[in-house]
This record gives structure tokens, sequence and C-alpha cells, in this order.
């Protein structure tokens, strides 16, 4: 548009151009049909040079426009994805709320029985006082009649009335035991009936909490407790050694074997400090450590690499310092899960870590644990995050959608750098963005704490 008003501006000055030409022409002294023929070449090439500019205008808005068009088409496909998803999503709420009403109507089929027994019990119980009236009342008669006997020898129509009333007692006193029966019975299927609303109450009244008791560790296979581990001091402290122990395994057979922070020299690295942790008769390097959601692990590819937080608290050690270990030789990578009812669950995998110019692809292999699968074997994972994602998936990037610096696989439901989420967290997009453990055909394990270790491969066994 601005090219357009640029030529109509150019146009007049033209022909004014034109016209002064003309008028000089009158004076001048050169022949009519030379000045002429100037004056109209002159014209064309101001037209000429004015088509020439509005032609490279149109040229650059059909290209801006273009690039427009584009950053449209991705936005509507970025929006058909997340429609999707949160069609799937309200599928899932319906069905839950399909189970909480079906819920809802066993409660309420089960108070009404409730009811009828509770009416049955007082109809029963007022029965049984006016049982007890009678009896009471009968009782004083034959309490009387035996001082009677007691005084005077009873004749022989006394005696068989006497004998009588005896079998009456006894009977009275079968049927007060069958009564007493019952009332037992019904006690009983009442208490069952009471433990079975104080249930589907506790279902009802914690619906929120289901997804977490879903998402425990109950039932699943328990982690074997290790021997106890004597230590001399389990507070984190601080130890500076001489810097020429490779890892923590090297510091424990050199007589530190107590939990905290020491400073190690791997082979060609430079010196820096590292947790150890005594466990097994031996000590562990921790890479990563997380309890308490105080730290945001959304950080950047510098931040992973050289690693950041708090020894002491939460952290991640760093991908160098990691290669810098394992490059001396073959390691064990042990991951340690906690759920939020604290059931703990372990798995431990052969594994070897690439240099920065593979982006540290790990590949895994499965030794044991206590738990399924939830990551890739014998695959290369490349080392990604928001800010360094090279395996984007149609416009789609795992690190920027879940958060969190990761060996990502095709965008696979487990990253234990996430966002750090309670179970009260009810959104699911926040879920999926959260700390958890997903193995391809299983449910999800929402996680309280998670820790990733590592130790040489010449460790006995321990499982």
């Amino acid at each position: 548009m601005k090219i357009i008003l640029a030529f109509l501006f150019i146009a007049p000055l033209a022909l004014s151009a034109r016209a002064e030409k003309d008028y000089s022409s009158s004076d001048s002294a050169a022949p009519p049909e030379t000045k002429s023929r100037f004056a109209m070449l002159d014209d064309v090439r101001i037209l000429a040079n004015g088509l020439l500019q509005l032609g490279h205008g149109l040229k650059d808005f059909v290209h801006k426009t273009k690039g427009q068009m584009n950053d449209i088409f991705q936005k509507l496909y970025i929006f058909d994805r997340s429609f999707y998803e949160l069609s799937l999503q309200t599928s899932e709420i319906k069905e839950e709320e399909e189970q909480l009403r079906q819920t809802t109507a066993r409660l309420q089929i089960n108070n009404e029985e409730i009811k009828n027994l509770s009416q049955e019990m007082n109809s029963k119980i007022e029965d049984l006082i006016q049982n007890k009236i009678q009896l009471q009342e009968k009782v004083w008669g034959l309490e009387d009649k035996v001082t009677k006997l007691a005084i005077i020898q009873p004749s022989m129509q006394e005696t068989k009335e006497i004998s009588s009333l005896k079998a009456f007692v006894e009977q009275q006193d079968n049927h007060i035991k069958q009564l007493l029966k019952i009332v037992e019975d019904q006690h009983v299927q009442l208490n069952r009936q009471h433990n079975q609303i104080m249930e589907l109450e506790d279902k009802l009244n914690h619906m929120e909490l289901q997804e977490l008791a879903e998402n425990s560790f109950t039932g699943e296979q328990t982690e074997p407790e290790p021997i106890p581990f004597v230590v001399r001091n389990a507070t984190a402290v601080t130890y500076k050694s001489d810097g020429a122990a490779p890892d923590c395994t090297a510091l424990y057979n050199s007589g530190m074997q107590s939990n905290g922070v020491y400073t190690i020299k791997p082979n060609g690295s430079e010196a820096f400090d590292v947790y150890c942790e005594m466990k097994f008769g031996s000590s562990w390097t921790v890479i990563q450590n997380r309890e308490d959601g105080s730290l945001d692990f959304n950080q950047t590819w510098d931040a992973y690499t050289n690693g950041f937080g708090d020894l002491n608290e939460e952290f991640w050690l760093g991908l160098n310092k990691t290669y810098s270990i394992t490059k001396q030789g073959d390691y064990i990578l042990r991951i340690e899960l906690q759920d939020w009812k604290d059931n703990k669950r372990y798995i431990e995998y052969a594994f070897s870590l690439g240099g920065p110019e593979t982006d540290y692809t790990l590949q895994l292999s499965r030794i044991s644990g206590s738990i399924p699968n939830a990551l890739p074997e014998q695959t290369e994972l490349r080392f990604s995050t928001a800010d360094h994602d090279m395996d984007v998936i149609n416009d789609f990037s795992c690190p920027e959608n879940y958060l969190g610096g990761w060996w990502h696989s095709e965008c696979e439901e487990t990253n234990l750098n996430g966002k750090y989420v309670a179970p009260r967290s009810r959104g699911r997009l926040d879920r999926r963005k959260g700390l958890y453990w997903k193995p391809k055909k299983g449910r999800y394990y929402l996680l309280k704490s998670t820790k990733i270790m590592i130790h040489p491969t010449d460790l006995k066994s321990f499982d």
C-alpha cells in the first residue's frame, strides 16, 4: 500500500516536469520535434522507474504475506494438537464422573438398607424389652411361690404347677438366647454394612487422592532392605581431600566412610565437589537429588551441562562432571524412587554416557530393580533442554512442553527432571509436566523424591 501511494505521488511530479519542459521548449531555438521526442523519453523513464519500484514493493509484500500465512498454519497445527489432547482429557474426566455417579448410587442403596436394618433392630429390641418385663413379673411370682413352698409343704397340684413354671422358664430362657443370637448376627451385619459405607464415604471425600493411590507403588514388589551401614556421622558435612580420588568409591576405600560433600578429581579433569552416599558397604556418587520441590529444574542447556543446586539439598551434578567420572571405566546407574505414600523402589542399569559432541548420549541396559522399566534400552538417547532441542518432532518440543532437561525419546512419559507436582494438583496437563515414572505398559507413578547415583561395576551383588 505504501508503494502505491509513493507511485501516485511521483506521477504528478513527472507530469509537472513534462509541462515545464514543454514550456521551456517554446522559448528554445531547438526544433520542436526534437524537444518533444526527448520530453517523451523522460516521461517514459520516470514512469518505468516508478513501475519498477512498485514491482519491488509488491514482491516484498507478497513474501511478507507468505511468511505470515506460514506462521498462521503452524499456529493452527499447534491449536489442533492441543484441541485433540483436550478432547482426550475431557473423555477421561467424563469416565471419572460416571464412576462417581455409580459410587453415589451404591451409597444411597446401602443407606436405605441400613435404615431398614435399624428399624428392624429397634422393633426386635422393643420385643425383647417387653419379654423382659413379662419374665420379671413371672420371676417375681415364682419367688413368692418358692417362699411359700419353703414354709408350707407343697401339694401335688402345686408341685405340678412348679414343674410347669420351671418348664416355662426354661422355654423362655431358650427363646431369649435365640433372640440374643439374632441380635448378635444383626449387629455383625450392621457393622459390616457400616464399614462398607465408611469406605464409600472415604472414596467420595478423598476423590482427589484416588489418583495418588493408583499412582503409588502399593502392590508392587518391595525393595529388599539393605544391610544397615554404620557411619560415623550421618550429617551432610563438606570434606576436603587432596583431590586425588577419582570418585566416591575411591574415597570410601581410602577411609572416608561418611555421607557428605567431598572433592574428587577424575582422570584428566579439574577437581570438583560431589555428594557421596554410603550404601551396601561402599560409597556412591550422587548425580541428581530431588526431595521437596525447592529447586526449579526447568533450566538451560548450560545449567544442565555445568550443574546447579546445593549438594546438601536438591541438585543436578552436571553432565560434564558426570561424563568426566564415567569415562574412567564401566559404571552402574541406580535410580531410587519414592511415591507420596513413602513407598520406595529402585532400578539399576549398565550404561554408557557420551561426551558433549554427542549431546551426552545415554545408552541403558537394565540389570535389576523392583519397578518396571520406563526408559528405552539399547537406544541412543540424546539429552535436550528447551533451548537446546535437536529432536523436534512435528514442531513439538519435549523439554519445552514437558519442562526440564532429560534424555527424551519421542516425548516418552518419563521425566525425572520435570516440574515438581503435589498429588492435589488436579490438572492433567500439570501432572504430565510433573515428576513421574511411566512404563510403556503401566500406570503413572507420581513421585515425591528421586535420586540418581553411579558406582563402578566392580561392586558385588547387592540386590
